[in-house]
């Protein structure tokens, strides 16, 4: 099995920056009441090897740091660090499947996850959800946790929403993806936040759908226009 120490000095210090940006990310999942406990996970995929960085299993938020983070092969096998979340076959196979993701997060934030368990996708009645998700937040089968389950089920829902960074996971909670960490990390606040606000709205009435073709011009706008270039 390959160490840390078989890889370049590209690749190691890749890894060191990585780790850093991975630690820092899990302090945003507790900022923006994503996770309680040791609930949730981030991880990012390196540019200069097929490996990846991600939270180790069971460690509670205040005691995570760079350097408790785990490499991991993009099958999942431990290069460097101790044992890896037990959400990491998952991620491995999402970044298997999807090459230009580079970032993956799960969380199990209150209204994201209670959409989840009524296996309800989140619809699209805000400009927002348009920018962000170009359609409502998709619900993925049920599987359970321990191996590439669950990341097959991500990577097959989103095939079904392209626009989509997040997948809310039957009776578990949402996954989001994205170009690095960070994207990922802001799209799993973003999936909370669209959740309470539709929920809040159906205790009001009907939610007023948006035409395909305004959401279609909302996400492209978004992505293309919006924003620093």
């Amino acid at each position: 099995m390959a160490t840390l120490n078989d890889y370049s000095p590209e690749v190691r210090a890749e890894v060191k920056q990585v780790r850093e940006v991975v630690a820092t990310l899990h302090a945003q999942l507790i900022k923006w009441n994503l996770v309680v406990w040791t609930a949730g996970n981030v991880s990012q995929r390196l540019r200069t090897a097929d490996l990846m960085v991600i939270k180790p299993s069971g460690v509670r938020y205040e005691h995570l740091t760079p350097e408790s983070m785990v490499v991991t092969d993009l099958d999942g096998n431990v290069v460097d660090g101790q044992a890896a979340s037990s959400d990491t076959a998952s991620h491995a196979y999402i970044y298997r499947h999807r090459p230009d993701v580079y970032g993956v997060v799960h969380t199990h934030s209150t209204y994201a996850t209670a959409w989840a368990a009524t296996g309800q996708e989140i619809p699209c009645g805000l400009t927002m959800m348009g920018d962000e998700f170009g359609g409502p937040v998709p619900v993925g089968p049920f599987r359970l946790i321990g191996s590439e389950a669950i990341g097959e089920g991500v990577v097959s829902t989103l095939e079904k929403y392209p626009h989509s960074p997040a997948v809310l996971m039957q009776n578990h909670g949402p996954f989001t993806i994205g170009k690095d960490a960070e994207s990922a990390v802001k799209a799993a606040a973003m999936t909370e936040e669209v959740a309470k606000t539709m929920w809040v709205a159906r205790q009001l009435g009907d939610i007023i759908p948006i035409a395909q073709e305004d959401i279609d011009a909302l996400n492209d706008r978004y992505q293309n226009v919006y924003g620093q270039r």
